[in-house]
């Protein structure tokens, strides 16, 4: 991949404060649906000002493809259960609060809006989240400290919990849970060799299994 560290700092300025405008304008509600869509708009043309593609941040079969879904299958599994049997309980205990699934309520028992939420769990949060958070972003801000070693571990950090506090309306507890889900992601992205797809198809398994679960009635929630 094109080490791009050494853009201009006015660059960095001008995108991160674009992303900060788009967290404030869906804050307001001015965004429909889901800021996806513009946080991979304004990714392409960062990438394309640098004269780069999403493949040179991951969007590139790295390994075997059928490895490649194996890893993502399986890691989309873990991270689900992590996420119910130890994140959740865990930060219910301290907050006192569930994560606010009031959004997706309407999933159970209809199974014409379950397609709908299934097609947008691949549409818009496996391959539009990973690319904006896991492939843009966390490489953006990985190059403010020269791609180190240090620097993305700090990307790491704050993106991804940027990305839990993409998830404000799930309240305090969805924020956090989904912040560290967030990091998770990260670590398979990194240790992945920087290939998006094992994330993405990882990402994809989990939310589809939230899907099923919440379509069915069986989410796992305190009494």
């Amino acid at each position: 991949m094109p080490r791009n560290w050494r853009d201009p700092l006015p660059l960095f300025v001008i995108e991160f404060s674009l992303v900060a405008a788009i967290f404030i304008a869906d804050a307001h509600h001015l965004i429909p649906v889901s800021k996806t869509p513009e946080l991979v708009l304004l990714g392409w043309i960062s990438l394309r000002v640098r004269k780069m593609r999403w493949r040179d941040v991951g969007l590139s079969i790295k390994h075997p493809f059928l490895k490649v879904v194996l890893l993502g299958v399986a890691g989309g599994i873990g991270i689900e259960l992590i996420e119910l049997y130890v994140t959740q309980p865990l930060l219910i205990r301290m907050t006192h609060q569930p994560p606010d699934l009031s959004d997706f309520a309407a999933l159970r028992g209809n199974l014409k809006l379950t397609c709908v939420a299934l097609a947008l769990t691949w549409t818009l949060a496996a391959f539009g989240e990973e690319m904006a958070w896991r492939g843009w972003l966390m490489n953006r801000v990985a190059d403010l400290g020269h791609r180190s070693q240090v620097a993305w571990a700090a990307s790491l950090v704050l993106v991804n919990a940027a990305f839990g506090v993409a998830h404000a309306y799930q309240g305090v507890t969805g924020i956090i849970d989904e912040g560290f889900m967030g990091v998770l992601l990260g670590l398979m992205y990194l240790f992945g060799g920087e290939d998006l797809w094992i994330p993405i198809f990882a990402h994809g398994v989990q939310d589809s299994i939230d899907v099923l679960l919440l379509y069915s009635g069986h989410y796992p929630m305190p009494k």
